[in-house]
């Protein structure tokens, strides 16, 4: 029997508080904001409250990490100034009050410089409150990385074509998007011309020409691109800097920044269109965040003629264009067979399959955007499979319930893709419908997650903007306000909650978002108009026993109930650790050297994601499309840094926090 994972305790131990301060209405909003931003060169202890918290995003640690309490910031911030000499504090923009409840804070912008190797520029946020004895005092200072001096900027990147304004129609299953391409002939000379969806890159021949293909990238003669990168330069000792493994929402963004910073890569991508990692799953499904949320970097991909909750066809079109606009390199049709690091000469040989033809490629860095884990569907092995007539597939598997009309449906798990194929089998015209739910469930109305995602994202606020506030704050901190959030909620509207636990459905109801999509890469489940459905009995809950066999019919539970089924769909998720993928392809000695992926250290960090992993030429990259957009700049930047021999230094020491925090 697989039991769904549970749900980490890490932010819960750390030693964080919501502050509950009166804050007036008329303060020196200015003058307390210069006082702390005149205070950052010198900082120490007595800066901040007893239970603050320093997060520093790749900044002043070369990675992310997080800091507790005054004691241990003010040392590690002494620590990496010596390092980093940072300078030039400034405000940006107007300091303002946040009032969430009883909870209220000053917050304030800075920026600032290092003088250290890389120089860089950078950003911070200040947040802080009353001590109670007339002094202002640090809750939590944030410090994040903007730019490597002298380099392009990571978050800009001029578009190689003029694409006209989206429609924001949906592309229907099978359908594909024309898009104006140059056709590139055997001597490098294009026309233009038009082409569905024909986004596969020219193959490198002698000198770099190519032949008979379609590019994204306007090659011309010798393989050059607009971008200045060689498709396949034989002066240089590697074929690309930068091999980019899958062009979902993490490899696409990490193409992209990678080309803004001028650095040669190519992603491989094995399906046969650009965006096909979402037209490949079942067709009713639709992200569970904001439209504002799911761009691509560099520009609105999504304008407001989308709707709000976009479906994967939506997203394929906008990934699409997006790629054609920006001449995104990127091999389609190719698979990562195996690679291997040739340490005395710093590089990978990576084996490919590109369109049935297998060669080789080399680069000096990898980036690993493979998916979370995805590649590996978990299921119950209940017992007497070969006797059950009917049907089981995984989710991953799962395309529509059109085909089962009049048949009785069951699915495994009630977290979101339990509750779209609930609704599909519903619409679908199933005779019945069950949900067998494993454990306690965290619901979250989507019209309450709009309204608080609809504060930061939104088309008045620069989405490099918005992801710099709501990417950058500590997790802990983080899943104490989300706590309040779902508490507020359900105090809204008791009995859309106390309706579903009437008819049996397991309501998590101390939990909080944070712990779920960070420590479990989901789990909880987004009311978008299912649960409704469960309430009024049209899709019923067994949760009071699990299956735990099958029969000709259905599934016998460990209590000895009898579920009915034709069909079983396991909504039960996937192996998160890409270290199983990567041993796979590089074998076991080299997945041996990375670090755990998935889930939260030790400070509330996500192991492994986008920074130093345990192999020096090696970064996963995956997750949300708001994540990957944003933490995409952080590895473009330290690859950049690496390439330029000034690679970020990275600081290990965790100094002592308080002995007792209040």
């Amino acid at each position: 029997m697989v039991n769904p994972p549970s749900l980490p305790t890490t932010l819960a131990k750390l030693p964080v508080s919501l502050p509950t301060a009166v804050i007036p209405e008329f303060l020196d909003l200015d003058g307390i904001a210069n006082y702390f931003v005149s205070a950052l060169d010198l900082l120490c202890e007595d800066d901040f409250i007893q239970d603050a918290v320093w997060r520093d995003i790749f900044a002043l640690t070369g990675t992310a990490r997080t800091f507790y309490s005054a004691q241990s910031i003010a040392a590690a911030w002494k620590a990496t100034s010596k390092t980093h000499k940072p300078t030039s504090f400034a405000i940006d923009g107007k300091p303002q009050v946040v009032r969430a409840g009883p909870t209220a804070w000053l917050e304030m912008g800075f920026t600032f410089r290092t003088q250290g190797i890389p120089a860089t520029t950078d950003h911070g946020y200040l947040s802080v409150i009353p001590d109670g004895t007339g002094k202002w005092k640090i809750w939590i200072l944030r410090t994040i990385l903007e730019r490597l001096d002298s380099q392009p900027d990571v978050d800009h990147l001029e578009p190689v074509h003029n694409m006209p304004a989206p429609n924001g129609h949906s592309i229907a299953n099978g359908d594909t998007v024309d898009i104006p391409v140059r056709q590139v002939n055997a001597n490098g000379v294009t026309a233009d011309g038009l082409a569905p969806t024909a986004m596969a890159i020219n193959d490198p021949a002698t000198n770099g020409t190519t032949t008979n293909s379609t590019d994204i990238n306007d090659a011309t003669t010798n393989g050059r691109h607009t971008d200045g990168a060689t498709a396949h330069d034989t002066s240089k000792s590697v074929d690309y800097e930068c091999v980019v493994v899958g062009g979902g929402q993490a490899g696409l963004s990490a193409g992209g920044r990678l080309k803004a910073l001028g650095v040669s890569y190519v992603i491989i991508e094995k399906h046969p269109n650009v965006g096909d990692s979402w037209k490949t799953r079942y067709d009713s499904m639709r992200l569970h965040t904001v439209r504002e949320f799911a761009h691509l970097p560099f520009e609105r991909t999504f304008p407001s003629t989308y709707q709000e909750w976009l479906t994967k066809y939506d997203l394929a079109e906008g990934y699409q264009r997006w790629a054609k606009k920006y001449g995104i390199n990127i091999f389609l049709s190719t698979s990562l067979l195996s690679g291997s690091w040739i340490a005395e000469k710093n590089i990978w040989d990576l084996k490919i399959m590109r369109s049935g033809h297998e060669s080789h490629i080399t680069c000096s860095y990898i980036v690993f955007a493979v998916g979370g884990g995805a590649q590996f569907p978990i299921s119950p092995n209940y017992e007497d499979r070969h006797v059950f007539r009917g049907i089981t597939v995984h989710s991953g598997h799962y395309k529509n319930s059109g085909e089962w009309s009049g048949k009785h449906g069951v699915i495994i798990g009630t977290a979101n893709t339990g509750h779209d194929v609930a609704g599909d089998m519903l619409e679908a015209g199933l005779t019945s419908v069950t949900m067998v739910q494993r454990s306690k469930t965290l619901l979250v109305p989507s019209e309450h997650y709009r309204v608080n995602h609809d504060k930061v994202y939104n088309e008045k606020v620069p989405t490099k903007v918005a992801d710099r506030l709501f990417c950058t704050g500590p997790a802990a901190i983080g899943r104490l306000m989300s706590l309040k959030a779902i508490e507020r909620w359900t105090n809204m509207e008791p009995d859309r909650y106390d309706s579903l636990e009437r008819v049996g459905f397991k309501l998590d109801r101390e939990g909080d978002m944070v712990s779920y999509l960070f420590g479990r890469f989901g789990g909880y489940a987004l009311d978008v108009g299912v649960s409704p459905k469960i309430s009024q009995g049209l899709i019923k809950i067994k949760s009071d026993s699990v299956p735990v066999r099958y029969v000709e019919d259905g599934l016998i539970c460990a209590n000895g109930d009898f579920i009915r089924a034709d069909v079983v769909v396991f909504a039960t998720g996937f192996i998160s650790d890409l270290r199983i993928v990567a041993a796979q392809l590089f074998g076991g000695e080299l997945a041996g050297q990375l670090d755990s992926f998935g889930g939260l250290d030790e400070e509330g960090e996500q192991k492994a994601m986008f920074k130093p992993c345990g192999h020096p030429a090696f970064w996963y990259a995956g997750g949300a499309v708001g994540p990957a957009r944003y933490m995409s700049r952080f590895v473009a930047m330290q690859i950049k840094a690496k390439i330029l021999d000034t690679p970020l230094p990275i600081y290990t020491d965790t100094p002592p926090r308080n002995s007792s925090p209040r």
